[in-house]
């Protein structure tokens, strides 16, 4: 069953005030969040955007092992200096294998091996995201062109096969340090994410 609109309210953060209103599956509760600015004007513009998948350990507790927690810092700053946009808050943990195996698989990496290894010695999937939800999430924001925030390619393939009209990839390269340098490097040789060798010099 597909996720549904269940609430919205304003939202004052330290980067601007946002709408935020939740979507809910039905069936599981699950839970997701679209965190929007400057909608409430219809326009046929292409609206900023990010898909952001929930990372406890970037987003809350500031890890240095990821970029998510500044990516999603950058974004917040980025639209609201736009005064349009939107994060599409995903709660897909560990890109989909939840809370406990992303540790299962961050004490793997603790012992050497990459984060698509570590997945795969746990019998697990890469990535096991998936992006059926944006759709509806999108359609009730009355939003079909759009331009994206991430080095990810197989985001902007996924928006494009729901048929969101995606004008624009807009490059996100925030948060690099010394912990996380060989998470990134796997990102690009192995999952495709889309980054330049000099982005590795700038922490």
């Amino acid at each position: 069953m597909p996720i549904k609109f269940v609430a919205t309210s304003k939202l004052p953060t330290a980067y601007g005030e946002f709408n935020i209103s939740v979507f809910q599956d039905p069936e599981t509760k699950e839970e997701h969040v679209a965190l929007s600015k400057g909608l409430d004007t219809p326009s046929d513009e292409p609206v900023l955007i990010r898909l952001h998948s929930e990372c406890l350990t970037g987003d809350a507790f500031s890890s240095l092992k990821c970029d998510c927690g500044p990516q999603l810092q950058s974004t917040l700053q980025l639209i609201n200096d736009a005064g349009r946009g939107i994060i599409l808050y995903l709660r897909q943990e560990g890109r989909g294998i939840g809370l406990t195996n992303k540790i299962r698989a961050y004490a793997l990496q603790d012992q050497g091996h990459d984060t698509v290894d570590a997945n795969l010695i746990l019998n697990l999937p890469a990535d096991a995201r998936e992006y059926d939800m944006c759709k509806i999430m999108l359609d009730h924001l009355q939003v079909s062109q759009v331009k994206l925030i991430t080095n990810n390619p197989l985001k902007v393939n996924a928006l494009t096969d729901l048929g969101i009209n995606v004008v624009e990839r807009i490059a996100l390269t925030v948060g690099l340090n010394p912990f996380n340098e060989s998470y990134l490097k796997t990102k690009v040789s192995r999952m495709a994410h889309l980054y330049k060798q000099e982005d590795f010099t700038k922490y």
